[in-house]
């Protein structure tokens, strides 16, 4: 448990692991010792805090940052809090492009669609996939801009990742509207800081709620 918080980059995203360093916990050894119980419940619940404002802050960040819903990123940030005897809790936070119909309210028009400040000319708002509306393009439009629909592979309709559809028992090749969240890697290291900074300020807290409570038992003894 001495290298505190870190992150574990990877092609789809990232995870954060929340952990206490030696030295944040060097100043409540001698409490730790004599009160082991109470010590391992403070530090479970300060990584817990920990994990729930690192998770309301990256949301709010890349939610400002791409102009999208913040109700959107949370769907790609998953908590591991921490359990049994566990010393670390993790926060993995997908990167993977977003569609954009689930970045806001998505308004179709005459020429195209718009959501969240952004403009698909030449899109529609169609169910294709499942039981909700997408943004798509077919590809053959002179508004078709791969920039707009990442993770779409144009090629023929037998290729493994073709980037068509069948719609109305046609083929037609489509593509969806993403937003790529790439653009929040380079943050990983800014907030994997700033938490490990707002784990030693939870984790006094609530060592100091422990020993008070043990101070008052003892007293009360």
């Amino acid at each position: 448990m001495s290298v505190g918080s870190y992150f574990k980059p990877s092609a789809g995203g990232g995870m954060i692991s929340i952990q206490s360093s030696t030295a944040d916990l060097k100043a409540f050894e001698d409490f730790a010792k004599l009160v082991p119980k109470a010590a391992t419940a403070a530090q479970r619940r300060a990584i817990n805090k920990t994990l729930g404002w690192l998770r309301t802050h990256i949301a709010r960040a890349v939610s400002r940052q791409e102009r999208i819903a913040v109700a959107a990123v949370r769907q790609r940030l998953r908590s591991y809090p921490v359990a049994g005897g566990a010393t670390s809790g993790k926060l993995w936070f997908g990167l993977n492009a977003i569609e954009s119909s689930r970045i806001g309210r998505a308004r179709q028009s005459g020429t195209g669609v718009s959501v969240a400040g952004r403009r698909y000319q030449g899109a529609f708002l169609k169910k294709v996939y499942g039981n909700k509306p997408d943004i798509w393009i077919r590809t053959a439009s002179k508004h078709f801009n791969a920039d707009d629909y990442p993770d779409t592979t144009v090629s023929s309709s037998r290729g493994a990742s073709s980037g068509w559809v069948a719609e109305n028992g046609n083929r037609f090749p489509l593509a969806k509207a993403k937003v790529s969240l790439e653009q929040a890697r380079p943050h990983f290291d800014s907030w994997v800081k700033r938490a490990d900074a707002r784990l030693l300020e939870i984790l006094q807290q609530e060592f100091n709620f422990e020993l008070q409570k043990y101070l008052k038992g003892t007293a009360n003894a």
